[in-house]
């Protein structure tokens, strides 16, 4: 594949520009372009390179005329029109393991301050309370999680949480009951999970299947008391449900990093984030050094080994659309 100029449309860690530079491929950083503004200066590169914050719709796509890769620097591509990019042949990249752990920590993290109101145990210490009786909390130790999504990020949770004593049961459609098995996951359909669940965490890609995902039905069929975590994707959970599960105490407490509007404005998701049993953290799932260093070296590999110069990087690990990718080869083999 012919690359030779690529638009780095979101701040991403040098180490992606230096590497792209080094490797012969010219860049150009442009962060935040207004539409209009992307949509005139896409037509001058081979590739664009985003996180996030940049949306690569169809009309940006169509405007594209020399377009021959986006990439991701990190797992989400809903900020992407795949199906507008596959009918041009234009293939989509993402690096989702990139920030694996990252988002794992942040996961267990929200786990344990949900376990211990560590948060506003502290906040109210602040303020020169001292309520100790106010914040009793409960052992993670014998706790039922349930991890809905076992990928690399699920099962690096049930990894680590099962060292503080909780038992492991999860769901995943493309996950085998025997793949889950090895790392001491007892998989289970989401009707069985639900009943047995003291900690819901979620690990899907935000699809039809999974919008609202967690919902008020799943809320009247958990213990009561569930906690549910979101380090995935705004929207898999039903934040209009959750905050009358939390009202009513169906939901004891939830760990979100993730929000249907990011910034969000919508007054259910700003009363959500400010109910004294929520834990909310503004997307920080991927935001350690490592994670960002790591995305960002990934995806440049992955473009220069798109262009075949290259006897280090020849591996393209995290093709999104397969089509295009088969058929690309066809054409370049």
């Amino acid at each position: 594949m012919d690359i030779r100029k690529v638009l780095v449309a979101d701040a991403v860690d040098k180490a992606c520009v230096d590497l792209l530079k080094e490797n012969s491929i010219e860049v150009d950083c442009k962060y935040k372009l207004p539409k209009q503004q992307l949509i005139e200066e896409i037509t001058n590169y081979d590739g664009i390179i985003v996180r996030s914050d940049t949306k690569v719709s169809a009309e940006v796509i169509e405007a594209g005329s020399n377009l021959k890769v986006i990439g991701r620097a990190g797992a989400g591509v809903d900020n992407i029109d795949i199906n507008a990019a596959s009918a041009k042949n234009i293939l989509v990249l993402n690096t989702p393991g990139g920030n694996a752990i990252s988002a794992c920590e942040l996961t267990c993290a929200l786990i344990t301050n949900l376990a211990r109101n560590v948060y506003p145990g502290a906040e109210s210490l602040k303020q020169g309370k001292w309520d100790r009786k106010l914040y009793t909390g409960h052992e993670l130790y014998g706790k039922t999680l349930a991890v809905i999504g076992l990928g690399r990020i699920g099962k690096e949770v049930a990894i680590r949480m099962q060292s503080w004593g909780m038992k492991t049961i999860g769901f995943d459609p493309i996950v085998s009951a025997e793949e889950a098995a090895t790392f001491n996951v007892a998989y289970m359909d989401l009707e069985q999970i639900w009943p047995l669940a003291d900690y819901i965490t979620v690990h899907t890609p935000l699809i039809p299947q999974t919008r609202n995902l967690i919902n008020k039905k799943v809320f009247d069929t958990c213990k009561k008391g569930v906690r549910v975590i979101n380090v995935a994707r705004g929207g898999i959970i039903s934040e209009e449900d959750l905050l009358n599960a939390l009202k009513d105490g169906k939901c004891g407490g939830a760990g979100l990093d993730v929000y249907e509007q990011e910034p969000p404005t919508n007054p259910i998701t700003l009363e959500v984030i400010k109910h004294p049993k929520v834990v909310a953290t503004p997307h920080l799932g991927a935001s350690t050094g490592e994670a960002q260093i790591r995305v960002a070296v990934e995806v440049a590999e992955q473009f220069i080994a798109l262009t075949g110069k290259s006897k280090i990087y020849t591996s393209v690990t995290g093709v999104v659309n397969q089509a295009v990718y088969k058929n690309l080869n066809l054409k370049l083999n």
